[in-house]
Protein backbone atom coordinates (compact mmCIF):
# COMPACT_ATOMS: atom_id res chain seq x y z
CA UNK A 1 0.00 0.00 0.00
CA UNK A 2 1.26 3.29 -0.83
CA UNK A 3 1.77 6.14 1.75
CA UNK A 4 -0.35 8.98 1.28
CA UNK A 5 0.29 12.90 3.00
CA UNK A 6 -2.54 14.41 3.08
CA UNK A 7 -1.85 18.23 2.19
CA UNK A 8 -2.84 21.92 4.20
CA UNK A 9 -4.93 22.39 1.05
CA UNK A 10 -6.83 18.71 1.09
CA UNK A 11 -7.79 19.94 4.75
CA UNK A 12 -8.90 23.10 3.76
CA UNK A 13 -11.26 21.78 0.63
CA UNK A 14 -12.67 18.68 2.35
CA UNK A 15 -12.98 19.78 6.03
CA UNK A 16 -12.36 23.23 6.62
CA UNK A 17 -14.84 25.14 3.62
CA UNK A 18 -17.79 22.51 3.96
CA UNK A 19 -17.75 24.26 7.82
CA UNK A 20 -17.22 27.72 6.78
CA UNK A 21 -20.36 29.30 8.22
CA UNK A 22 -19.73 27.45 11.38
CA UNK A 23 -16.18 28.49 11.86
CA UNK A 24 -16.77 31.87 10.49
CA UNK A 25 -18.69 32.33 13.59
CA UNK A 26 -16.10 30.66 15.79
CA UNK A 27 -13.48 33.20 14.13
CA UNK A 28 -15.87 36.16 15.42
CA UNK A 29 -16.09 34.60 18.84
CA UNK A 30 -12.11 34.65 18.54
CA UNK A 31 -11.71 37.84 18.15
CA UNK A 32 -14.45 39.10 20.36
CA UNK A 33 -12.28 36.38 23.12
CA UNK A 34 -9.29 37.74 21.89
CA UNK A 35 -9.90 41.28 22.68
CA UNK A 36 -11.39 41.07 25.64
CA UNK A 37 -8.39 38.65 26.77
CA UNK A 38 -6.29 42.04 26.24
CA UNK A 39 -7.84 44.31 28.06
CA UNK A 40 -6.62 43.12 31.81
CA UNK A 41 -2.87 43.81 30.65
CA UNK A 42 -3.90 46.52 28.90
CA UNK A 43 -5.33 47.61 32.25
CA UNK A 44 -2.22 47.41 34.23
CA UNK A 45 -0.82 50.57 33.17
CA UNK A 46 -3.49 53.07 34.48
CA UNK A 47 -4.09 50.88 37.48
CA UNK A 48 -0.28 51.60 38.25
CA UNK A 49 0.49 54.92 37.26
CA UNK A 50 -3.01 57.03 37.70
CA UNK A 51 -4.26 54.82 40.60
CA UNK A 52 -1.45 53.46 42.62
CA UNK A 53 1.08 56.22 41.92
CA UNK A 54 -0.96 59.56 41.70
CA UNK A 55 -3.96 57.95 43.79
CA UNK A 56 -6.81 58.83 41.44
CA UNK A 57 -9.36 56.95 42.58
CA UNK A 58 -12.30 58.13 40.32
CA UNK A 59 -10.80 55.92 37.96
CA UNK A 60 -11.11 52.69 39.62
CA UNK A 61 -15.05 51.95 39.93
CA UNK A 62 -14.80 52.61 36.00
CA UNK A 63 -11.40 50.45 35.29
CA UNK A 64 -12.83 47.45 37.41
CA UNK A 65 -16.01 47.30 35.66
CA UNK A 66 -14.24 47.34 32.45
CA UNK A 67 -12.03 44.15 33.44
CA UNK A 68 -15.16 42.24 35.01
CA UNK A 69 -17.14 42.36 31.86
CA UNK A 70 -14.01 41.74 30.18
CA UNK A 71 -13.38 38.80 31.97
CA UNK A 72 -17.46 37.70 31.88
CA UNK A 73 -17.17 37.97 27.76
CA UNK A 74 -14.01 35.47 27.56
CA UNK A 75 -16.46 33.42 29.73
CA UNK A 76 -19.50 33.78 28.00
CA UNK A 77 -17.02 33.40 24.22
CA UNK A 78 -15.22 30.27 25.56
CA UNK A 79 -18.76 28.77 26.16
CA UNK A 80 -20.27 29.31 23.09
CA UNK A 81 -16.99 27.91 21.35
CA UNK A 82 -16.65 24.86 22.97
CA UNK A 83 -20.27 24.46 22.51
CA UNK A 84 -20.35 25.12 18.60
CA UNK A 85 -16.78 24.00 17.78
CA UNK A 86 -16.34 20.71 19.84
CA UNK A 87 -19.53 19.17 19.24
CA UNK A 88 -19.24 19.66 15.27
CA UNK A 89 -15.69 18.39 15.93
CA UNK A 90 -17.02 15.22 17.39
CA UNK A 91 -19.97 15.00 14.96
CA UNK A 92 -16.96 15.65 12.47
CA UNK A 93 -15.17 12.24 13.51
CA UNK A 94 -18.41 10.32 13.34
CA UNK A 95 -19.06 11.29 9.95
CA UNK A 96 -15.16 10.47 9.00
CA UNK A 97 -15.76 6.67 10.70
CA UNK A 98 -19.03 6.20 8.59
CA UNK A 99 -16.71 6.90 5.51
CA UNK A 100 -14.00 5.14 6.07
CA UNK A 101 -16.39 1.78 7.25
CA UNK A 102 -18.34 2.51 4.22
CA UNK A 103 -15.48 2.53 2.30
CA UNK A 104 -14.14 -0.71 3.65
CA UNK A 105 -16.98 -3.12 3.24
CA UNK A 106 -16.62 -1.78 -0.76
CA UNK A 107 -12.90 -3.43 -0.98
CA UNK A 108 -12.45 -6.67 -2.11
CA UNK A 109 -12.11 -9.76 -0.14
CA UNK A 110 -8.35 -10.20 -1.19
CA UNK A 111 -7.91 -6.58 0.67
CA UNK A 112 -8.68 -8.08 3.63
CA UNK A 113 -6.71 -11.81 3.55
CA UNK A 114 -3.80 -9.35 4.00
CA UNK A 115 -5.10 -7.25 6.72
CA UNK A 116 -5.91 -7.93 10.68
CA UNK A 117 -9.50 -7.39 11.62
CA UNK A 118 -8.02 -5.84 15.02
CA UNK A 119 -5.85 -3.59 13.19
CA UNK A 120 -8.49 -2.07 10.62
CA UNK A 121 -10.90 -1.50 13.87
CA UNK A 122 -7.98 0.23 15.19
CA UNK A 123 -7.93 2.69 11.75
CA UNK A 124 -11.59 3.37 12.02
CA UNK A 125 -11.81 4.26 15.22
CA UNK A 126 -8.55 5.70 16.19
CA UNK A 127 -6.80 7.19 13.19
CA UNK A 128 -9.82 9.98 12.69
CA UNK A 129 -9.36 11.09 16.25
CA UNK A 130 -7.27 13.79 15.87
CA UNK A 131 -9.60 15.85 13.35
CA UNK A 132 -11.46 17.51 16.43
CA UNK A 133 -8.17 19.42 16.52
CA UNK A 134 -8.62 20.86 12.58
CA UNK A 135 -12.25 22.05 13.53
CA UNK A 136 -12.52 22.09 17.49
CA UNK A 137 -10.46 23.24 20.13
CA UNK A 138 -7.22 23.38 18.63
CA UNK A 139 -8.08 25.90 15.88
CA UNK A 140 -9.54 27.55 17.72
CA UNK A 141 -6.18 27.77 20.41
CA UNK A 142 -4.46 28.17 17.06
CA UNK A 143 -5.91 31.47 15.37
CA UNK A 144 -7.00 32.67 18.98
CA UNK A 145 -3.20 32.59 19.74
CA UNK A 146 -2.27 34.01 16.79
CA UNK A 147 -4.80 36.82 16.76
CA UNK A 148 -3.51 37.52 20.40
CA UNK A 149 -0.13 37.52 19.28
CA UNK A 150 -0.16 40.04 16.30
CA UNK A 151 -2.72 42.68 18.99
CA UNK A 152 0.13 42.24 21.65
CA UNK A 153 2.95 42.96 19.36
CA UNK A 154 1.51 45.87 18.23
CA UNK A 155 1.07 47.23 22.04
CA UNK A 156 4.26 46.14 22.51
CA UNK A 157 5.88 48.44 19.51
CA UNK A 158 3.66 51.27 20.87
CA UNK A 159 5.56 50.98 24.16
CA UNK A 160 8.79 50.63 22.90
CA UNK A 161 9.83 49.70 19.35
CA UNK A 162 13.69 48.71 20.19
CA UNK A 163 12.53 46.59 23.34
CA UNK A 164 9.73 44.64 21.05
CA UNK A 165 12.36 43.84 18.55
CA UNK A 166 14.98 42.37 21.41
CA UNK A 167 12.05 40.15 22.38
CA UNK A 168 11.07 39.48 18.50
CA UNK A 169 14.38 37.78 17.99
CA UNK A 170 14.51 34.87 20.36
CA UNK A 171 11.08 34.07 20.08
CA UNK A 172 11.31 33.78 16.05
CA UNK A 173 14.41 31.36 16.59
CA UNK A 174 11.84 29.41 18.37
CA UNK A 175 9.63 29.31 15.41
CA UNK A 176 12.34 27.80 13.18
CA UNK A 177 12.57 25.26 15.28
CA UNK A 178 9.10 24.39 15.87
CA UNK A 179 8.64 23.97 12.47
CA UNK A 180 11.78 21.58 11.73
CA UNK A 181 10.65 19.63 14.76
CA UNK A 182 6.71 19.18 13.72
CA UNK A 183 8.33 17.63 10.00
CA UNK A 184 10.56 15.15 11.99
CA UNK A 185 6.97 14.77 14.59
CA UNK A 186 4.48 14.09 11.69
CA UNK A 187 6.22 10.42 10.53
CA UNK A 188 6.70 9.10 14.59
CA UNK A 189 2.83 9.93 14.68
CA UNK A 190 2.33 8.27 11.48
CA UNK A 191 4.23 5.01 12.62
CA UNK A 192 2.07 5.16 16.21
CA UNK A 193 -1.11 4.61 14.18
CA UNK A 194 0.83 1.50 12.95
CA UNK A 195 1.98 0.31 16.02
CA UNK A 196 -1.36 0.64 17.75
CA UNK A 197 -3.49 -1.09 14.79
CA UNK A 198 -0.83 -4.08 15.26
CA UNK A 199 -1.12 -3.93 18.77
CA UNK A 200 -4.92 -3.70 18.92
CA UNK A 201 -5.46 -6.56 16.28
CA UNK A 202 -2.95 -9.03 17.96
CA UNK A 203 -4.99 -8.48 20.63
CA UNK A 204 -8.33 -9.33 19.00
CA UNK A 205 -6.85 -12.30 17.88
CA UNK A 206 -5.77 -13.36 21.44
CA UNK A 207 -8.97 -12.67 22.67
CA UNK A 208 -10.80 -14.67 19.48
CA UNK A 209 -8.43 -17.31 19.76
CA UNK A 210 -8.83 -18.30 23.61
CA UNK A 211 -9.56 -21.40 23.66
CA UNK A 212 -6.91 -22.46 21.61
CA UNK A 213 -4.37 -20.25 23.41
CA UNK A 214 -5.41 -22.15 27.19
CA UNK A 215 -5.19 -25.59 24.53
CA UNK A 216 -2.03 -24.93 24.02
CA UNK A 217 -1.42 -23.78 27.58
CA UNK A 218 0.13 -20.49 25.34
CA UNK A 219 -0.54 -17.64 28.03
CA UNK A 220 2.98 -16.80 28.54
CA UNK A 221 3.60 -16.78 24.98
CA UNK A 222 0.99 -13.84 24.40
CA UNK A 223 1.72 -11.83 27.08
CA UNK A 224 5.25 -12.02 25.75
CA UNK A 225 4.54 -10.74 22.14
CA UNK A 226 1.45 -8.50 23.70
CA UNK A 227 4.22 -6.44 26.11
CA UNK A 228 7.12 -6.63 23.54
CA UNK A 229 4.21 -4.97 21.24
CA UNK A 230 2.91 -1.92 23.96
CA UNK A 231 6.94 -1.38 24.74
CA UNK A 232 7.14 -0.69 21.25
CA UNK A 233 4.29 1.54 21.53
CA UNK A 234 5.76 3.50 24.46
CA UNK A 235 9.28 4.27 22.57
CA UNK A 236 7.29 5.75 20.21
CA UNK A 237 5.62 7.72 22.84
CA UNK A 238 8.77 8.74 24.10
CA UNK A 239 10.18 10.00 21.01
CA UNK A 240 7.48 11.94 20.62
CA UNK A 241 7.59 13.27 24.17
CA UNK A 242 10.84 14.21 24.15
CA UNK A 243 10.29 16.10 20.72
CA UNK A 244 7.46 18.10 22.08
CA UNK A 245 9.51 18.47 24.89
CA UNK A 246 12.57 19.92 23.90
CA UNK A 247 10.46 22.54 21.52
CA UNK A 248 8.98 23.45 24.79
CA UNK A 249 11.38 23.46 26.98
CA UNK A 250 13.73 25.43 23.82
CA UNK A 251 10.42 28.43 24.02
CA UNK A 252 10.68 28.52 28.14
CA UNK A 253 14.50 29.55 27.51
CA UNK A 254 14.24 31.58 24.92
CA UNK A 255 11.28 33.56 27.09
CA UNK A 256 13.35 33.32 29.71
CA UNK A 257 16.02 35.11 27.81
CA UNK A 258 13.86 38.00 26.89
CA UNK A 259 12.28 38.72 30.16
CA UNK A 260 15.56 39.16 31.55
CA UNK A 261 16.81 41.46 28.34
CA UNK A 262 13.83 43.78 29.25
CA UNK A 263 14.47 43.90 32.74
CA UNK A 264 18.45 45.36 32.02
CA UNK A 265 16.30 47.47 29.24
CA UNK A 266 13.23 48.97 30.90
CA UNK A 267 15.69 50.70 33.06
CA UNK A 268 18.15 52.61 29.78
CA UNK A 269 14.69 53.31 28.10
CA UNK A 270 13.48 55.10 31.22
CA UNK A 271 10.14 53.74 31.27
CA UNK A 272 7.65 54.48 34.17
CA UNK A 273 6.28 51.28 36.29
CA UNK A 274 2.72 51.29 34.52
CA UNK A 275 5.00 51.06 30.83
CA UNK A 276 7.01 48.51 32.18
CA UNK A 277 4.57 46.19 33.91
CA UNK A 278 1.85 46.85 30.62
CA UNK A 279 4.97 46.20 28.25
CA UNK A 280 5.82 42.59 30.91
CA UNK A 281 1.80 41.37 30.75
CA UNK A 282 1.73 42.21 26.79
CA UNK A 283 4.73 40.46 26.28
CA UNK A 284 3.65 37.11 28.45
CA UNK A 285 -0.31 37.68 26.22
CA UNK A 286 2.19 37.59 23.05
CA UNK A 287 4.60 34.60 24.15
CA UNK A 288 2.45 32.50 26.11
CA UNK A 289 -0.07 32.10 22.94
CA UNK A 290 3.47 31.12 20.56
CA UNK A 291 4.99 28.87 23.35
CA UNK A 292 1.38 27.04 23.52
CA UNK A 293 1.20 26.11 19.69
CA UNK A 294 4.07 23.21 20.79
CA UNK A 295 1.29 21.96 22.64
CA UNK A 296 -1.10 23.00 19.74
CA UNK A 297 1.23 21.60 16.77
CA UNK A 298 1.47 18.39 18.32
CA UNK A 299 -2.25 17.74 18.23
CA UNK A 300 -2.61 19.05 14.78
CA UNK A 301 0.10 17.05 13.32
CA UNK A 302 -0.79 13.96 15.02
CA UNK A 303 -4.27 14.80 13.35
CA UNK A 304 -2.83 15.42 9.99
CA UNK A 305 -0.81 11.81 10.37
CA UNK A 306 -4.14 9.97 11.19
CA UNK A 307 -5.74 12.15 8.04
CA UNK A 308 -2.41 10.51 6.05
CA UNK A 309 -3.23 6.90 7.55
CA UNK A 310 -6.92 7.51 6.79
CA UNK A 311 -6.29 8.53 3.03
CA UNK A 312 -4.41 5.03 2.52
CA UNK A 313 -7.80 3.50 3.02
CA UNK A 314 -9.75 5.74 1.47
CA UNK A 315 -7.00 5.52 -2.06
CA UNK A 316 -7.53 2.33 -1.74
CA UNK A 317 -10.30 0.86 -5.16
CA UNK A 318 -13.14 -0.18 -4.70
CA UNK A 319 -13.98 -3.59 -5.84
CA UNK A 320 -17.58 -2.56 -7.39
CA UNK A 321 -15.74 0.02 -9.97
CA UNK A 322 -18.77 2.36 -11.58
CA UNK A 323 -17.02 3.03 -14.76
CA UNK A 324 -16.79 -0.74 -15.74
CA UNK A 325 -19.52 -2.46 -13.94
CA UNK A 326 -22.27 -0.36 -15.38
CA UNK A 327 -24.94 -3.77 -15.86
CA UNK A 328 -27.15 -3.91 -13.70
CA UNK A 329 -28.97 -7.25 -14.09
CA UNK A 330 -32.57 -7.98 -13.16
CA UNK A 331 -33.78 -11.54 -11.90
CA UNK A 332 -30.84 -13.99 -13.43
CA UNK A 333 -31.39 -17.68 -14.52
CA UNK A 334 -27.92 -18.56 -13.52
CA UNK A 335 -26.32 -19.49 -16.78
CA UNK A 336 -22.67 -18.96 -15.14
CA UNK A 337 -19.69 -19.94 -18.11
CA UNK A 338 -15.64 -19.94 -17.48
CA UNK A 339 -14.15 -19.11 -20.35
CA UNK A 340 -10.11 -20.30 -20.88
CA UNK A 341 -10.55 -18.36 -17.27
CA UNK A 342 -6.83 -17.76 -15.29
CA UNK A 343 -6.01 -16.44 -11.62
CA UNK A 344 -3.04 -16.04 -9.48
CA UNK A 345 -3.20 -14.07 -5.97
CA UNK A 346 0.59 -13.53 -6.81
CA UNK A 347 1.96 -11.96 -9.66
CA UNK A 348 3.60 -14.91 -11.06
CA UNK A 349 1.97 -18.04 -9.32
CA UNK A 350 -1.01 -18.95 -11.45
CA UNK A 351 -3.55 -20.91 -9.32
CA UNK A 352 -5.79 -21.01 -12.07
CA UNK A 353 -5.15 -21.93 -15.90
CA UNK A 354 -7.17 -22.05 -18.53
CA UNK A 355 -10.53 -23.18 -16.96
CA UNK A 356 -13.56 -23.44 -19.02
CA UNK A 357 -16.90 -25.25 -18.43
CA UNK A 358 -20.29 -24.31 -18.13
CA UNK A 359 -22.58 -24.29 -15.05
CA UNK A 360 -26.12 -24.93 -16.69
CA UNK A 361 -29.53 -22.98 -15.27
CA UNK A 362 -30.56 -24.81 -11.68
CA UNK A 363 -27.39 -27.51 -12.41
CA UNK A 364 -25.47 -28.62 -9.52
CA UNK A 365 -21.86 -28.38 -10.54
CA UNK A 366 -19.15 -30.33 -8.06
CA UNK A 367 -15.84 -29.21 -7.52
CA UNK A 368 -13.31 -31.83 -5.90
CA UNK A 369 -9.67 -32.28 -5.84
CA UNK A 370 -7.20 -31.75 -3.36
CA UNK A 371 -6.23 -29.37 -1.39
CA UNK A 372 -4.68 -26.12 -2.92
CA UNK A 373 -5.79 -27.54 -6.21
CA UNK A 374 -8.02 -24.40 -6.71
CA UNK A 375 -11.50 -25.43 -5.95
CA UNK A 376 -12.29 -22.47 -3.46
CA UNK A 377 -10.90 -19.89 -6.10
CA UNK A 378 -13.28 -21.19 -8.94
CA UNK A 379 -16.17 -20.80 -6.27
CA UNK A 380 -14.72 -17.20 -5.40
CA UNK A 381 -14.35 -16.43 -9.15
CA UNK A 382 -18.10 -17.22 -9.33
CA UNK A 383 -19.30 -15.50 -6.11
CA UNK A 384 -17.52 -12.43 -8.00
CA UNK A 385 -14.69 -12.26 -4.77
CA UNK A 386 -11.88 -12.48 -7.05
CA UNK A 387 -11.76 -11.29 -11.33
CA UNK A 388 -10.04 -13.12 -13.38
CA UNK A 389 -6.26 -12.43 -14.98
CA UNK A 390 -7.86 -13.71 -17.92
CA UNK A 391 -10.06 -14.95 -19.79
CA UNK A 392 -13.83 -14.64 -19.18
CA UNK A 393 -16.55 -15.13 -17.10
CA UNK A 394 -20.40 -14.59 -18.23
CA UNK A 395 -23.53 -14.96 -16.59
CA UNK A 396 -26.30 -15.16 -18.78
CA UNK A 397 -24.38 -14.55 -21.54
CA UNK A 398 -23.18 -10.88 -19.78
CA UNK A 399 -19.85 -10.65 -18.79
CA UNK A 400 -19.86 -10.97 -14.67
CA UNK A 401 -16.54 -8.11 -14.99
CA UNK A 402 -18.99 -5.19 -16.20
CA UNK A 403 -22.04 -6.49 -13.86
CA UNK A 404 -23.16 -4.17 -10.77
CA UNK A 405 -21.62 -6.05 -8.16
CA UNK A 406 -25.44 -5.62 -5.49
CA UNK A 407 -27.42 -6.42 -8.68
CA UNK A 408 -25.52 -9.44 -8.60
CA UNK A 409 -24.73 -10.00 -5.19
CA UNK A 410 -27.78 -9.45 -3.64
CA UNK A 411 -29.05 -13.14 -5.74
CA UNK A 412 -26.25 -15.23 -4.76
CA UNK A 413 -26.05 -17.03 -1.23
CA UNK A 414 -23.28 -18.45 0.04
CA UNK A 415 -22.82 -21.24 2.74
CA UNK A 416 -18.90 -21.68 4.26
CA UNK A 417 -17.35 -24.45 6.29
CA UNK A 418 -17.14 -22.83 8.93
CA UNK A 419 -19.69 -20.16 8.08
CA UNK A 420 -19.69 -17.01 10.19
CA UNK A 421 -22.82 -16.17 13.10
CA UNK A 422 -22.89 -12.67 14.15
CA UNK A 423 -23.13 -11.57 18.19
CA UNK A 424 -27.35 -11.54 18.80
CA UNK A 425 -29.72 -13.72 18.46
CA UNK A 426 -30.64 -16.77 16.62
CA UNK A 427 -33.52 -15.02 14.79
CA UNK A 428 -30.60 -12.14 14.16
CA UNK A 429 -28.41 -13.97 12.40
CA UNK A 430 -31.29 -15.77 10.36
CA UNK A 431 -33.01 -12.86 9.65
CA UNK A 432 -29.37 -10.98 8.11
CA UNK A 433 -30.16 -11.54 4.28
CA UNK A 434 -33.59 -10.26 4.91
CA UNK A 435 -34.48 -8.43 7.90
CA UNK A 436 -37.78 -7.47 6.80
CA UNK A 437 -38.84 -10.98 5.92
CA UNK A 438 -42.00 -12.30 7.02
CA UNK A 439 -42.75 -14.58 10.41
CA UNK A 440 -43.84 -16.76 8.02
CA UNK A 441 -41.00 -17.08 5.47
CA UNK A 442 -38.67 -17.33 8.46
CA UNK A 443 -40.50 -20.07 10.19
CA UNK A 444 -40.10 -22.01 6.63
CA UNK A 445 -36.23 -21.16 7.08
CA UNK A 446 -36.04 -22.56 10.12
CA UNK A 447 -37.98 -25.80 9.65
CA UNK A 448 -36.28 -26.11 6.38
CA UNK A 449 -33.39 -26.03 7.85
CA UNK A 450 -33.81 -28.50 10.73
CA UNK A 451 -33.20 -25.49 13.16
CA UNK A 452 -36.33 -26.06 14.80
CA UNK A 453 -35.23 -29.61 15.88
CA UNK A 454 -32.13 -27.62 18.72
CA UNK A 455 -34.17 -24.39 19.22
CA UNK A 456 -37.20 -25.89 20.54
CA UNK A 457 -35.00 -27.24 23.36
CA UNK A 458 -33.89 -23.46 24.40
CA UNK A 459 -35.45 -21.55 26.80
CA UNK A 460 -35.69 -18.46 24.82
CA UNK A 461 -35.85 -20.03 21.62
CA UNK A 462 -34.89 -18.28 18.16
CA UNK A 463 -34.28 -15.07 20.57
CA UNK A 464 -31.47 -17.19 22.13
CA UNK A 465 -27.86 -14.96 22.17
CA UNK A 466 -25.27 -17.60 20.80
CA UNK A 467 -22.29 -15.30 21.46
CA UNK A 468 -19.96 -13.74 19.10
CA UNK A 469 -19.12 -15.81 16.49
CA UNK A 470 -22.02 -18.44 17.68
CA UNK A 471 -19.68 -19.93 20.46
CA UNK A 472 -22.41 -21.18 22.31
CA UNK A 473 -23.56 -23.27 19.37
CA UNK A 474 -22.17 -26.61 18.60
CA UNK A 475 -20.73 -26.95 15.24
CA UNK A 476 -23.49 -28.86 13.34
CA UNK A 477 -25.86 -26.00 14.82
CA UNK A 478 -23.96 -23.25 13.44
CA UNK A 479 -23.67 -24.67 10.25
CA UNK A 480 -27.81 -25.40 10.24
CA UNK A 481 -28.16 -21.86 11.12
CA UNK A 482 -25.85 -20.90 8.42
CA UNK A 483 -28.27 -23.15 5.64
CA UNK A 484 -31.62 -21.21 7.48
CA UNK A 485 -29.81 -18.07 6.26
CA UNK A 486 -29.43 -19.11 2.67
CA UNK A 487 -32.87 -20.35 2.63
CA UNK A 488 -34.10 -17.67 3.45
CA UNK A 489 -32.29 -14.83 1.17
CA UNK A 490 -33.91 -17.26 -1.72
CA UNK A 491 -30.67 -16.69 -4.19
CA UNK A 492 -30.00 -17.75 -7.39
CA UNK A 493 -26.47 -18.92 -7.68
CA UNK A 494 -25.40 -20.95 -4.28
CA UNK A 495 -22.03 -21.50 -3.04
CA UNK A 496 -21.70 -24.52 -0.56
CA UNK A 497 -18.28 -25.56 0.93
CA UNK A 498 -18.95 -28.94 1.56
CA UNK A 499 -21.38 -27.25 3.99
CA UNK A 500 -22.80 -30.86 5.67
CA UNK A 501 -19.01 -31.16 6.86
CA UNK A 502 -19.50 -30.02 10.54
CA UNK A 503 -22.38 -31.92 11.37
CA UNK A 504 -23.06 -35.04 12.95
CA UNK A 505 -24.83 -38.20 11.31
CA UNK A 506 -27.74 -37.26 12.68
CA UNK A 507 -27.59 -33.68 11.82
CA UNK A 508 -26.61 -34.72 8.29
CA UNK A 509 -29.38 -36.73 7.60
CA UNK A 510 -31.77 -33.53 7.78
CA UNK A 511 -29.58 -31.50 6.15
CA UNK A 512 -29.20 -33.13 2.95
CA UNK A 513 -32.25 -33.04 2.75
CA UNK A 514 -33.11 -29.47 3.06
CA UNK A 515 -29.77 -28.80 1.20
CA UNK A 516 -31.48 -30.69 -2.37
CA UNK A 517 -34.90 -28.34 -1.43
CA UNK A 518 -32.06 -25.31 -1.30
CA UNK A 519 -30.53 -26.55 -4.36
CA UNK A 520 -33.00 -27.13 -6.85
CA UNK A 521 -34.14 -24.43 -9.57
CA UNK A 522 -30.76 -22.81 -8.04
CA UNK A 523 -27.14 -22.84 -10.22
CA UNK A 524 -24.94 -24.51 -7.12
CA UNK A 525 -21.59 -24.55 -6.84
CA UNK A 526 -20.28 -27.61 -4.21
CA UNK A 527 -16.70 -27.48 -3.11
CA UNK A 528 -16.92 -31.08 -2.09
CA UNK A 529 -14.50 -32.77 0.80
CA UNK A 530 -16.47 -35.94 1.54
CA UNK A 531 -17.48 -37.18 -2.25
CA UNK A 532 -20.31 -39.52 -0.97
CA UNK A 533 -22.30 -36.04 -0.43
CA UNK A 534 -21.94 -35.47 -4.52
CA UNK A 535 -23.45 -38.16 -6.45
CA UNK A 536 -26.37 -36.90 -7.80
CA UNK A 537 -23.94 -33.51 -8.99
CA UNK A 538 -25.24 -32.35 -12.61
CA UNK A 539 -21.36 -32.26 -13.31
CA UNK A 540 -18.17 -32.87 -11.46
CA UNK A 541 -15.21 -31.28 -11.84
CA UNK A 542 -11.95 -33.02 -10.53
CA UNK A 543 -9.77 -30.25 -10.20
CA UNK A 544 -5.64 -30.69 -9.97
CA UNK A 545 -2.95 -27.82 -9.95
CA UNK A 546 -5.84 -25.35 -11.45
CA UNK A 547 -6.80 -27.16 -14.06
CA UNK A 548 -10.26 -29.28 -14.82
CA UNK A 549 -8.20 -33.21 -14.55
CA UNK A 550 -11.68 -34.67 -15.41
CA UNK A 551 -15.46 -34.13 -15.78
CA UNK A 552 -19.00 -35.76 -15.78
CA UNK A 553 -21.30 -37.49 -13.63
CA UNK A 554 -20.58 -40.14 -10.61
CA UNK A 555 -20.72 -43.11 -12.34
CA UNK A 556 -19.06 -41.96 -15.18
CA UNK A 557 -15.97 -40.69 -13.44
CA UNK A 558 -15.76 -44.04 -11.46
CA UNK A 559 -15.99 -46.02 -14.95
CA UNK A 560 -13.16 -44.10 -16.12
CA UNK A 561 -10.89 -45.49 -13.29
CA UNK A 562 -9.24 -42.33 -13.56
CA UNK A 563 -8.31 -39.61 -10.65
CA UNK A 564 -11.70 -38.93 -9.21
CA UNK A 565 -12.16 -43.20 -8.94
CA UNK A 566 -8.98 -42.76 -6.75
CA UNK A 567 -10.01 -39.94 -4.01
CA UNK A 568 -13.53 -41.78 -3.77
CA UNK A 569 -12.28 -45.32 -3.17
CA UNK A 570 -9.47 -43.73 -0.73
CA UNK A 571 -11.99 -41.75 1.11
CA UNK A 572 -14.44 -45.47 0.97
CA UNK A 573 -11.74 -47.13 2.68
CA UNK A 574 -11.06 -44.61 5.63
Amino acid sequence: MSKSKVTIGQVFKTIVWPRRGLLLIGLLLIIIRSAAGLVPPWATKPFMDDILVKHNMDKLPMLLTLVVVAILIQSVTSFVLTKLLSVEAQHLISVLRSSVQKHLLRLPIRYFDNQKAGALVSRVMNDVEGVRNLVGTGLVQLVGGILTAIVSIVFLIHISPWMTLFVLLPMSIFGVITLKAFAIIRPVFRERGKITADVTGRLTETLNGMRVIKGFNAEQQEIKVFEEGVEKLFQNVKKSLTSTSFVTSSGTFLVGLASVGIMGLSGYFNLTAGDFLQFTMFMVFMVAPIVQMSNIGSQLTEAFAGLDRTEEIMNTPTEDDSTTRINKIGTIHGDIIFENVSFAYDEGKTVLNNVSFEAKPGSVIALVGTSGSGKTTIAGLAASFLNPVSGKITVDGIDLSTVSLNSYRSQLGVVLQDDFLFEGTIRENILFPRPNATEEELTNAVKASYVDEFVNRFESGLETVIGERGVKLSGGQRQRVAIARAILSDPRVLILDEATSNLDTESESYIQESLRTLMKGRTTFVIAHRLSTIRQADQILVIENGQIAERGKHDELIERKGRYFELYTYQARI
